[in-house]
């Protein structure tokens, strides 16, 4: 986005600036509502344990002396310098640094980590970088152990499942926190009024999620803006009305002296501490909506200096009034402007909770995308931007564990203490995969990457040390809903795994297809047969099946396999890769279709339109049945007034109404396989996949058959058809039954 600055006009220059500026602007709604919000619990929660036995001025200034050097560290340099250099293609999150892992240092176990998707980004990276002898001995490390590889896929899973358990922790804790602000003007309001109110938020929150994040969000920057602009011009007030030297704890002594006289208390505190870089996270997961630029500048010159004129204000009032610690944040308000802050506040609670909610839709769409979560309906919400989706069976379930955490606890302390491991486990897993990075993709050198992770992973350990310490009190949530969906995900991708390869070794080869004819009398019907299956070259097992117990087929068959690919977005020009499988009579053809996973797939009449154009163009260039070509789309506003463009109008095989679909056909007259392809089309389409039943033999141990016979059946009968995924019409749809031992 960045061109050399040399050979910028002054008006390209305005346009840059202006375009940086305008994405900067709404990256205030999106990425900073969670950061943004959390002076309202800090010192609430870092003020709850044992510390209370500490309340003196150099406990207080040696928490404002780690909440700033902990902001410094964590969300300005470690993300803000480093990682959000480690974009995928622009996309940013934890999936982003593995498929940047599985493709250009080849350390993926995915199954579409393998596909021919190194063209598609390569021309990205520039320059391959010449190997160093630390990135050859880890890549040799990992070639040599595969159980390396599956260490590597449960450490981003476990990084993916703390996300989404972030996505159940910040509306609850977000929220309560705020609504608990109306304590300070009402202290005999039962506590069943604050969590009854706090629930109807949440209801409301997530009943409009339907709507998009384009539609619900147009005031999240103003909102933000506001908040942002109140909480740092009080903490101005504070400091200056109630203690003006707090600014000294800016210096890294009282960090010294706040564990010199605290000890093991001060330590237990961390945990409340680190609730300071809750959302940092954010600032690289939704980078694939904005730019590197857009946030940085956005984090260092407004958010970072409000944040810490905020935490100043407040240490400094807790200085003079330590009664008030635990309802520190809204006792420090001004009385004038106590009302218009807490509406503000409870809004700007809001903004952070929507934020992780579509972050947690995204990084589920990227896990279904890649075969590590079970099908889900996804919604694109956006014409515009991809990546602004609704997942109803996600936001529904959300929802209902955003109400059980709030009923459950009841206690923003003991939500804390969960938030806080959950934000700490995902900055550690970004640690361990960006020195991976530094050394197998960027190719550094190792004693960099070593810095990187002792100066940024020491700290990081030693507030996730203090948060494990905290499990009993409220921890355990983030560990027990991590350890249940990362089993899910684990299984899931381990049957889907066995499924693909018991397809792929029982593929029908080309001879068995060849003396089928002749031995079955295989009848051949008018129309165009689209098999689906995840074989990428050749028939699968269950057409072989579906021939032998029933010898006939259409005239024209394509042999469909949709991929997902380790890329955020594949090119539309390379979208197919299409190929033709035995002697050109027989009228078989293979498709792949590659999706990254930030793409919107499409389906129904544009998909068939697309595919039938594919195999046009294919026809049309002459290719045997040994060469494979990506597919560029036909322009029909720039092709439809020439004489060279054949034109087959399209009908549905279900009803839809009186217009018609058109695919053009671009050459000099037609070939016979043209006009078959043709007359097959107008006779209708018919789809087949198979209705498969995934089962372990008879010799496998119990827990693969507890595995697959159990929970990867039950998750396969309770998710969505693979039909309703692909928008395959049931009245054009069959389905072949078979089992697979696996």
């Amino acid at each position: 986005m960045d061109p050399e600055a040399g050979s910028m006009t002054r008006e390209s220059r305005l346009k840059f600036y202006k375009a940086t500026l305008c994405l900067a602007y709404q990256s205030f709604g999106v990425v900073y509502g969670d950061l943004s919000s959390s002076p309202i619990y800090v010192y609430k929660s870092t003020f709850s344990g044992r510390l209370r036995l500490h309340e003196e001025d150099d406990e207080i200034l040696g928490v404002l002396s780690l909440v700033f050097w902990t902001l410094t560290l964590i969300p300005l340099c470690k993300y803000i310098i480093f990682v959000l250099g480690a974009d995928d293609n622009g996309e940013g999150g934890t999936f982003a640094l593995y498929s940047l892992l599985c493709r250009r240092a080849k350390l993926g176990l995915l199954s579409a980590s393998n596909a021919p998707d190194d063209d598609i980004s390569a021309s990205n990276y520039g320059p391959t970088r010449k190997e160093t002898v630390a990135s050859s001995i880890l890549k040799e490390f990992f070639d040599k152990y595969r159980s390396s590889r599956i260490v590597l896929l449960l450490l981003v899973l476990l990084g993916t499942s703390m996300v989404i358990g972030d996505g159940i922790l910040t509306p609850s804790m977000s929220v309560l926190s705020a609504v608990n602000g109306v304590k300070v003007k009402a202290p005999s309001l039962h506590g069943n009024y604050t969590v009854f109110i706090a629930c109807v938020i949440l209801v409301g929150l997530f009943a409009l999620q339907h709507f998009g994040t384009c539609s619900v969000g147009f005031l999240f920057a103003p909102i933000l803006l506001a908040w942002l602009f109140c909480i740092s011009t009080v903490g101005v007030y504070n400091t200056i009305y109630w203690n003006p030297h707090v600014v000294r704890a800016l210096s890294p002594y009282y960090v010294y002296n706040f564990f010199k006289k605290t000890g093991k208390d001060g330590w237990s505190s961390l945990g409340g501490v680190v609730l300071c870089i809750t959302g940092a996270e954010a600032m690289f997961a939704d980078l694939g909506h904005f730019s590197q630029l857009s946030i940085r500048l956005a984090f260092t010159v407004v958010v970072y200096p409000c944040l810490i004129l905020t935490y100043m204000g407040e240490a400094a009032y807790l200085s003079k009034n330590k009664e008030d610690l635990q309802k520190s944040f809204y006792k420090q308000i001004p009385e004038v402007v106590f009302w218009p802050v807490f509406i503000i506040a409870t809004l700007a609670t809001m903004v952070g909770s929507q934020a992780i909610i579509s972050a947690t839709f995204s990084i589920i769409s990227q896990c279904r995308a890649l075969k590590c979560f079970p099908r889900v309906k996804v919604v694109h919400t956006s014409n515009h931007i991809h990546g602004q989706i609704y997942i109803p069976e996600a936001n529904w379930i959300l929802m209902v564990l955003c109400l059980a955490v709030v009923v459950g606890y009841r206690d923003t302390d003991m939500i804390g203490n969960a938030y806080g491991l959950a934000v700490i486990t995902v900055m550690l897993v970004t640690t361990c995969l960006m020195f991976l990075v530094v050394v197998m993709v960027w190719k550094r050198n190792i004693l960099g990457a070593l810095a990187f992770v002792i100066v940024f992973g020491s700290v990081e350990l030693l507030y996730f040390s203090a948060c494990l310490a905290k499990v009993p009190k409220g921890g355990w949530f983030p560990l027990m809903f991590s350890l249940i969906l990362l089993s899910t995900m684990c299984v899931w991708h381990y049957g889907t795994l066995k499924k693909q390869a018991y397809e792929s070794n029982n593929k029908v080869s080309l001879d068995m297809l060849l003396s089928m004819g002749p031995n079955l009398g295989i009848n051949r019907v008018p129309g165009i047969g689209l098999i689906y299956s995840n074989v990428a070259t050749g028939p699968p097992p269950m057409f072989a099946h579906f021939v032998t117990n029933f010898p006939a087929f259409h005239r024209i068959l394509i042999f469909v396999t949709v991929q997902s690919l380790t890329v955020p977005k594949v090119p539309s020009n390379q979208r197919f890769v299409t190929s033709r499988i035995g002697p050109p009579e027989f009228r078989l053809f293979q498709c792949v279709v590659r999706y990254g996973y930030k793409d919107q797939r499409k389906d129904g009449h544009d998909f068939e339109n697309h595919l039938i154009e594919t195999v046009a163009e294919f026809l049309q260039r002459g290719n045997n049945d040994s060469e494979a070509f990506g597919w560029e789309p036909v322009n029909q506003q720039q092709s439809s007034s020439t004489d060279d463009v054949t034109a087959l109008s399209l009908e549905s095989g279900v009803n839809t109404g009186p217009s018609k679909k058109t695919v053009r056909f671009r050459g000099v007259g037609c070939s016979k396989e043209l006009e078959d392809l043709k007359e097959a089309r107008e006779s209708g389409l018919a789809y087949m996949m198979g209705s498969t039943c995934v089962l372990a033999c008879d010799t496998s141990s119990y827990l693969k058959k507890f595995a697959i016979n159990l929970v990867y059946r039950f998750l396969r009968q309770n998710c969505r058809h693979p039909a309703t995924a692909l928008g395959i019409p049931h009245t054009s749809l069959i389905e072949v039954g078979m089992v697979y031992c696996v």
